[in-house]
């Protein structure tokens, strides 16, 4: 593990999106980080579709809203 330097106006907006996630700092950095480089990876497919393939390779199927 490294440290990471990162602005100061990055970092205090990673400070207030992790309270409202419920996540660490560094879980919401490494959260941003993931998703970031699968977009980049996958520059056709939207945000929303990404993290649907992601939550089935983990074995979770969350309803749409329309079945609900």
């Amino acid at each position: 593990m490294g440290i990471v330097n990162i602005d100061d106006d990055l970092h205090d907006l990673l400070r207030r999106v992790s309270k409202v996630s419920y996540r660490s700092i560094n879980a919401q950095a490494t959260y941003w980080i993931k998703v970031g480089m699968l977009c980049e990876t996958n520059p056709t497919l939207s945000f929303t579709e990404i993290i649907k393939r992601e939550l089935g390779d983990a074995g979770v199927s969350a309803p749409s809203l329309a079945e609900a």
